[in-house]
């Protein structure tokens, strides 16, 4: 009976995988809902991390540059993602330090600045305008001060009537 427990969790394991990638906690938690013993569980993620199929560290670079770079969040939303993961501290902060390395969050907030004001006609916004686009940022994870911060600089380049890149 046990050799067909671990049997039918590696199958489940390595679907799970090649689907997307995943943290060791996140499979740990999908086998156990499954309804695989905890020994069966434990023995499936050690042959896992044998086989090179789960780094907790790889995972979490992945998954940082993704939401970093291709997703274009913050890092209060990065770091919540990668908790719920089961993701250490240490390896966040390494994983969100590598990433960044990339794109800063100066540079996403300009980014998402630009993209939401591309389609204004004129080049001042009002401060409704700046509260949406306050508000979306912050739903994205972006640290307040900052985003006030290019809000007002977007201000004084159209004073200046200049384009600082």
């Amino acid at each position: 009976m046990k050799v067909l427990d671990l049997e039918a969790a590696k199958q489940k394991a390595f679907r799970l995988l090649s689907l997307r990638p995943h943290s060791e906690k996140e499979l740990e938690k999908k086998l156990r809902e499954k309804g695989f013993p905890a020994a069966v569980v434990k023995e499936t993620l050690e042959k896992l991390h044998d086989l090179k199929y789960l780094d907790d560290s790889s995972f979490a670079n992945q998954w940082a540059r993704n939401l970093i770079v291709n997703k274009v969040w913050g890092n209060k939303k990065v770091i919540a993602g990668l908790r719920e993961k089961g993701i250490s501290a240490e390896l966040i902060n390494s994983s969100i330090e590598k990433a960044r390395e990339e794109l800063s969050e100066e540079a996403a907030i300009e980014i998402l600045i630009k993209k939401k004001t591309a389609k204004q006609k004129s080049a001042a916004l009002d401060v409704k305008e700046k509260q949406k686009i306050f508000q979306a940022l912050m739903g994205r994870g972006f640290p307040p001060g900052l985003i006030l911060d290019k809000l007002r600089k977007i201000k004084k380049e159209d004073i200046d009537g200049e384009d600082r890149e």
